[in-house]
């Protein structure tokens, strides 16, 4: 690890902290939330809201895609626009019209009102995460920076784990409606709080001469066509079709433009200079590697019992609750924990790798006959080792940054964390359906080497009994193998750890004159 700087001076906190102000973030918190468990719930009960809908899986997939395209790009654009009209304004803005379309999206009459609407709640819903960074950056003094940081946490950790279980609350034992209305009294009340607590910025619309438009129009362009290319690369063949194709095409040209354009804009979406603060790098860095590790801990267990089980949702939900419930004491606790100069959060940070990489190498050893209490006390592996990484590298990522800059911050670590989660759902698919055939391949020259001698002994019956067999070997062996493949990310984890950050202590009190 580098060696320790001297310890830096805070800059003062802009707005003293009052009951006010923590309703106010409270509010933000609890937007920010719903609007990540919403993307996961209406995800995974896509199935069974197609039916509802009468639409194919095809256009499902679409309606996914759309709503994962708006949602990063909104991401970039969020952190601009909340200081243009004002934090407070906008927050309510977004979180009350991201949950009127939750109340409209149900009544859809076809396809392309679905698509638009899901569309415009993408866009609403991917504006509020990057809100609450900003708000913990903009307004938290010093002595708490850490515990509102670790509320920004709860977003990576707390609500993807909980969308599991709230998935099969509704669809298995009430009306399918609810996994759209479910955001309403929360969105309400989180609207509610925020209008309370959060101060009242003045208009900036003189911001509106220095815009980049073409840094939104070149960014929200090649964000969306990288989350199309990634969505629907595997169903369409990837570079056999000509739509991935030209997506493809388009990110390569768009991503270039767009960086050499951030980079001499006065006025930035995305302030890449902060990229040479060497902590501000580790912590992005580290914070989208760890995105694919997080989503993987969770979902490939409730893959493996969905497919090789066939649990439902509602039998999956304590895999995911073991990792989301503690995460509300853990974060805080190991915000408490960090925020003391006499410890090297650096350390923690590794203590949480390794935690993680046991969880991996344990599920790595999956058979066949694992049922879900045999990942109980992996997934206490991963509930603890989780905030163990997130709290110390964005206490590291944040601690280099002024609160002016925290807008600028905030498009960067939102916009590629949010496409970090789409890498990592499209990532992980596809390595499993890859070593699935990969296996299923190798299985069968097994038994094609043999068949001489099996044949006599085969009914019809017997050879579908052993297709199935061999199907679902494959699957356990490219279960495994995905586990193994999330220690080599692991790996390059602790080799930036080891190479990258230097010593990050807590916030100060401001110099006094």
């Amino acid at each position: 690890m580098s060696s320790p700087t001297p310890i830096p001076a805070a800059a003062p906190s802009p707005t003293p902290f009052d009951g006010r102000l923590a309703v106010g973030l409270f509010g933000v918190l609890i937007a920010a939330l719903i609007s990540g468990i919403n993307d996961r719930v209406t995800e995974i009960t896509l199935i069974d809201s197609l039916g509802v809908f009468g639409l194919g899986h095809d256009e499902g997939t679409w309606i996914s895609t759309a709503y994962a395209a708006a949602e990063v790009s909104a991401m970039l654009i969020a952190p601009w626009l909340a200081i243009t009209f004002s934090i407070r304004r906008f927050a309510i803005a977004v979180t009350v019209v991201f949950t009127l379309l939750g109340v409209i999206i149900p009544m859809s009459p076809n396809l392309q009102t679905l698509l638009v609407l899901r569309v415009l709640q993408g866009l609403a819903g991917g504006a509020l995460p990057p809100l609450l960074m900003t708000v913990a950056l903009r307004f938290l003094p010093w002595n708490i920076k850490l515990y509102g940081l670790s509320a920004y946490a709860l977003t990576a950790t707390f609500g993807p784990n909980l969308a599991m279980p709230l998935a099969a609350l509704w669809t298995e034992q009430s009306d399918w409606r609810l996994v759209f209305w479910q955001i309403v009294p929360a969105g309400l009340v989180g609207a509610a709080l925020i209008a309370y607590g959060l101060p009242q910025d003045p208009l900036r619309l003189e911001r509106f001469m220095q815009a980049d438009w073409m840094g939104a129009a070149l960014g929200m362009g090649w964000i969306s066509m990288l989350v199309i290319a990634l969505s629907q690369g595997e169903r369409l063949d990837w570079l056999a079709s000509p739509i991935i194709v030209a997506m493809l095409m388009g990110v390569a040209v768009c991503l270039p433009l767009f960086l050499l354009n951030e980079w001499y804009h006065p006025l930035p979406l995305f302030k890449l200079q902060l990229l040479k603060r060497r902590n501000f790098a580790y912590g992005l860095s580290t914070l989208c590697l760890f995105v694919i590790v997080a989503t993987a801990g969770s979902a490939i267990p409730a893959a493996y019992l969905m497919e090789i089980h066939h649990y439902r949702p509602q039998q999956v939900m304590p895999i995911a609750l073991m990792i989301a419930l503690p995460q509300l004491v853990l974060a805080p606790l190991v915000a408490f924990v960090i925020n003391r100069h006499w410890l090297d959060s650096r350390y923690v940070l590794a203590g949480g790798l390794i935690l993680l990489t046991i969880a991996c190498i344990g599920a790595s050893f999956i058979t066949s006959d694992w049922i879900r209490e045999d990942f109980y006390a992996l997934q206490v592996l991963h509930a603890i080792g989780q905030p163990m990484v997130v709290v110390p590298l964005l206490k590291n990522a944040t601690g280099v940054i002024a609160p002016m800059e925290g807008p600028f911050a905030s498009a960067m670590v939102n916009a590629l964390r949010g496409m970090s989660a789409v890498v990592a759902g499209s990532a992980v698919e596809n390595f499993i359906t890859q070593r699935e055939h990969f296996h299923s391949n190798v299985l069968l020259d097994a038994v094609g080497s043999r068949w001489h001698t099996l044949s006599p002994l085969v009914t019809q019956g017997s050879v579908a009994e052993l297709a199935e067999r061999v199907r679902g070997q494959a699957l356990v062996l490219s279960f495994s193998d995905a586990f193994l493949a999330l220690l080599l990310i692991i790996a390059v984890l602790f080799l930036i750890l080891l190479t990258l950050p230097k010593r990050a202590y807590p916030p100060q009190p401001p110099v006094q004159p």
